[in-house]
């Protein structure tokens, strides 16, 4: 047999995880086979093998393919505004990721997996997943608030460390009550006026770069 080129087994491997997504958003991950992911990929499981050492690196891979590390949204967003200001590129960074889990049903998909449609089981853990990606997002939040720490832009009585858990909170909570039903508010419309806001009461008082 031929052997497959680097773009067909790419394809072949996307193919298996938008399987894994349909499956486990149907029938929950534990209760989802890597025989059942197979067949609605139409192929085998020995394909699944080749790309997948089971079905924890296959949900591991699903997830990887919507991360929306914050770190990587405050470089998109510095790459684009030259000279902004470190509270400035944390609150469009927010507003940025929210729109983003808005416009990609992929990302509301696979998230809404993860904390609903995943349970504990052998190579598994939802919580320490969910963990891992907020603390991915505490230690960017914390390290850019030092930042305004030192640019003399954070209010004189707020801590780096407590605007980091202000924002996390806020951010956790508008995403937990959204992931819920979706289709009952947008997450972007009701973020917008809190991240502004928030942000905003941070600043220092005699501050006038404040948000736009």
């Amino acid at each position: 047999m031929a052997r497959k080129t680097k773009a067909e087994a790419a394809a072949t491997r996307e193919a298996l995880l938008d399987a894994a997504e349909d499956m486990f958003m149907e029938h929950g991950v534990a209760r989802t086979s890597l025989e059942q992911i197979a067949r609605q990929a139409g192929m085998t499981r020995g394909a699944v093998y080749w790309h997948f050492k089971n079905k924890g690196d296959m949900f591991r891979a699903m997830l990887e393919r919507v991360r929306m590390p914050f770190q990587d949204l405050v470089d998109e967003i510095e790459a684009l505004e030259h000279d902004v200001s470190s509270l400035e590129a944390i609150r469009l960074a927010c507003l940025q990721g929210l729109q983003r889990l808005e416009q990609h049903p992929r990302s509301r998909r696979v998230h809404a997996i993860l904390i609903h449609r995943c349970e504990f089981f052998s190579d598994i853990d939802p919580i320490a997943m969910q963990q891992e990606i907020a603390d991915e997002c505490r230690d960017s939040l914390y390290q850019h608030l030092l930042i305004s720490r030192q640019q003399q832009m954070l209010a004189d009585d707020l801590t780096p460390e407590v605007a980091t858990d202000l924002i996390q909170s806020m951010l956790a909570g508008l995403f937990h009550d959204w992931i819920r039903d979706p289709a009952r508010f947008s997450i972007y419309d009701r973020g917008v006026p809190l991240v502004n806001q928030l942000i905003r009461m941070m600043h220092r008082k005699d501050d006038t770069s404040g948000t736009r």
